[in-house]
């Protein structure tokens, strides 16, 4: 009975008041001798709420997401999870399921027994038991693959088991490491979708890692960027794409063009001498040297880009073909530009490597930084 797996989270959340997060991190650390893998990190998860840890390898990701399973206490700092401080229990002791990169299951366990190996003791008879399994299984589609092995399943139904055995004794939160990064991009694609609709069905509290961003952006409520063990930004996808707290954070989420300036004003002047307008510039003392951003689907170029105030003319160095979209590398002088653009357009204007055409990098939609 489906319906039952969908109250699943509801004794997990029984002690969360009101308004209070379901899961909190405060000022946590972890150290490895010296190396500092995690400094000052806090954090408030919500309720049914769906998170991702994203960053480049050695952020600190992992390590925080093992520090609230209990698998790495932190060296300070807290871990509240539905109002209790669970900073010095041990992994058995606190309320979450668990999926990891390697599936972890057990090669000579059906995949009925590995759904239902959690479910032991007292609370769970064994009628109980193989009910819950049932359940477990028709609902991430394997209700006729119990009685095989691992070995006879595709990648994509094996990380259907190992998310089925952490659902099985009806944790609170959920936490998942780079569980689907194993899987070639195709089966990948479909499953982070599976994946999140199943987390909306239950509403579950989740959190996963991934260096993926594409896939941090398509399945999160909320991402949390990281870098050298601190948190860099917090925030939904659309606000790390459009609002970025940083350069790192500008240059890591999404592709970017990427230059040196320095303010001069209500303009910017790039390395290689262009002066371009940029009324955010006034917000920096003249002279500053700034690190400068600019999504490629803002970048304008030929008829659109013609006459205004701040183009300049540049090279078509090379366009790639992705289907429905071409990605167009641009060179003046030093600077290297990219736009992407409908491969009828470029059709239109007729244009090839080797082209020069006017460029305009529109003022409002520069991100500036200091470099």
């Amino acid at each position: 009975m489906v319906g039952s797996l969908a109250l699943a989270p509801a004794g997990g959340l029984s002690a969360v008041r009101a308004g209070e997060p379901y899961l909190s991190v405060e000022r946590l650390g972890k150290r490895f001798g010296r190396f500092a893998a995690l400094s000052d990190v806090s954090l408030s998860v919500s309720a049914g709420e769906f998170v991702c840890f994203l960053g480049p390898s050695g952020c600190g990701k992992t390590t925080l997401l093992r520090a609230i399973a209990g698998l790495d206490p932190p060296s300070e700092g807290r871990i509240v999870q539905a109002g209790a401080d669970i900073t010095a229990l041990p992994p058995s002791a606190r309320d979450f399921g668990i999926v990891f990169q390697s599936y972890a299951l057990f090669p000579n366990l059906t995949v009925a027994e590995n759904v239902g190996y959690g479910l032991r003791g007292r609370a769970w008879p064994k009628p109980r038991r193989a009910e819950r399994v049932r359940e477990l299984l028709d609902l991430v589609g394997l209700a006729d693959q119990g009685a095989k092995y691992p070995a006879q399943l595709s990648g994509g139904q094996q990380q259907r088991v190992a998310l089925a055995r952490a659902l099985a004794p009806e944790p609170g939160l959920l936490l998942l490491d780079e569980p689907l990064s194993a899987l070639d991009a195709i089966v990948r694609h479909g499953l982070r979708a599976e994946l999140r609709a199943l987390q909306r069905r239950l509403g579950i509290t989740s959190i996963m890692v991934t260096h993926d961003q594409e896939e941090a952006m398509a399945i999160a409520d909320r991402i949390v960027v990281m870098r050298q063990g601190r948190i860099e930004q917090v925030g939904t996808a659309e606000e790390l794409y459009e609002r970025p707290a940083s350069a790192f954070v500008a240059a890591f989420i999404g592709r970017s063009s990427a230059f040196d300036a320095v303010a001069e004003g209500e303009a910017i002047r790039s390395a290689d001498g262009h002066l371009l307008p940029c009324p955010a510039a006034f917000g920096f003392p003249r002279g500053e040297a700034l690190r400068v951003f600019l999504r490629p689907e803002h970048l304008r170029f030929g008829p659109d880009a013609a006459g205004a105030p701040g183009a300049f003319p540049a090279r078509v160095a090379a366009i790639e073909f992705h289907g429905g979209f071409c990605r167009i590398a641009f060179e003046s002088r030093r600077l290297r530009l990219e736009a992407v653009s409908p491969p009828e357009r470029l059709r239109a204007l007729g244009l090839a490597p080797g082209a020069e055409v006017p460029v305009l990098l529109p003022p409002e939609r520069l991100r500036l930084f200091r470099a």
